[in-house]
């Protein structure tokens, strides 16, 4: 093996065997946030950091930590890889395991060519990026850069009615560390596009230069319930119909948009939910994304008048509850020229791109350099069972990860 290149077979086949814990009877990945099947992968996954002879440290919201750290640099800032290992329900094997396995790999690597850092390298899996059991999603990342209270995010009580605290007190995984008890130097995730533009483009490499805002919503629609046979259509509150005129709103405004703002309703639910009873209430959550913020607040203004318009028109009350929100981020400039010049020196194709998906970087990019690298994902498809990418484009983004870490932790000449 050469010691310029990641080892192609260990890496793959960790994404294959952490792939196949969390299935169930059906053969569905599910591997939940502080779950026992996420504990088989955590377990696993600390198997790996102690084989490759790395330092173990969880943190108390779960946090999982293999660092390298050198004789006489071990007082330096770390540089810092890594992504998440929770999925979404039936999920593929790629999303968040491929940004830490490699991160692994890499340090791996560099260990067995004898390579002598500037300063330690980390791995980390943070804790719920997914956010499917608790919310908000990428919350261990949250947490560790001080965006959300250790305390508040334990005590979070997730869609099964369990505290997360005590899950991961529950799986061994309440770790006895501070969040942010390491600063990073820097931070770098490498990650599937989940979308697909590099494959349309036939591009092999994505540095991602920002990340766009994220709003979270959940609008409440209050009518009256009555017979829908007997109800004439000019005497209704119809809640279901109200939702339906904000979905149309939000899709025809988006999509008659020059901008690359999105809009998606991806809960709702009815009451009474019946076939023959106009429904009383209608509740929805509103997810949009921009990855200019002044964008951003203008979606959010013209959907809150939208809203008003619709509450005197209809006769109907709405009442709208804050979800998440999270500000567009520009990743480290620098890093970015970096992962460029590593793809042309490696023969690769690069683009400049913005990640449409929240991830773990832009977190950590509140307290250190951060950025991304893309590989495609082919039809775009993820957080799904048919989520791929090509062997080939899974070890060139390895290889271009370890690059960019040999640069920012070469010890000057």
């Amino acid at each position: 093996m050469s010691n310029n290149s990641i080892n192609p077979e260990r890496l793959l086949g960790r994404l294959t065997e952490l792939g196949n814990i969390g299935r169930d009877g059906g053969g569905q990945l599910v591997r939940l946030a502080a779950t026992d099947s996420e504990k088989l992968g955590r377990d696993k996954f600390v198997s790996w950091i102690e084989q490759a002879g790395l330092e173990l440290a969880v943190d108390r919201i779960g946090n999982i930590f293999g660092i390298w750290k050198p004789i006489g640099v071990a007082d330096e800032a770390p540089l810092m890889l890594g992504s998440h290992i929770d999925t979404v329900i039936n999920a593929g094997i790629y999303d968040g395991c491929y940004g830490v396995l490699s991160g692994l790999e890499v340090i791996e690597t560099l260990l067995e060519a004898g390579f002598e850092p500037s300063r330690p390298i980390v791995v980390a899996a943070f804790t719920n990026e997914e956010g499917v059991r608790y919310a908000p999603d990428m919350m261990g990342s949250l947490v560790y850069a001080g965006g959300l209270d250790v305390e508040i995010a334990l005590a979070t009580v997730g869609t099964d009615g369990s505290a997360l605290g005590s899950e991961l007190q529950r799986i061994g995984y309440d770790g006895k560390h501070e969040p942010g008890f390491m600063r990073p130097h820097a931070y770098i995730e490498l990650h599937i596009e989940q979308g697909p533009v590099l494959e349309r483009e036939g591009v092999q490499i994505g540095a991602v230069e920002n990340l766009q805002g994220i709003s979270w919503q959940r609008v409440t629609i209050e009518g009256d319930a009555n017979h829908a046979g007997t109800t004439p259509i000019s005497m209704r509150r119809d809640a279901g119909y109200v939702a339906a005129r904000v979905i149309i709103f939000l899709r025809d405004r988006a999509k008659n948009s020059n901008t690359p703002t999105v809009a998606t309703v991806g809960c709702m639910e009815f009451q009474p939910n019946a076939i023959n009873v106009i429904p009383s209430r209608a509740a929805f959550t509103v997810d949009l994304r921009d990855p200019d913020e002044s964008r951003l607040r203008q979606e959010e203004a013209a959907l809150a008048s939208f809203l008003e318009e619709l509450e005197q028109q209809e006769g109907v009350s709405i009442k709208v509850e804050r979800l998440a929100r999270f500000e567009p981020v520009q990743f480290d400039r620098n890093i970015v020229e970096m992962i460029e010049g590593a793809a042309k020196s490696g023969g690769h194709s690069c683009r400049r791109m913005t990640s449409g998906a929240g991830h773990d970087a832009q977190m950590i990019a509140r307290i250190a350099p951060a950025a991304m690298i893309f590989v495609p994902s082919i039809g775009g498809i993820s957080h799904n069972p048919r989520e791929n990418t090509p062997d080939a484009d899974l070890i060139a983004g390895a290889n271009m990860l370890l690059d960019v870490v040999r640069q920012l932790t070469a010890k000057a000449r």
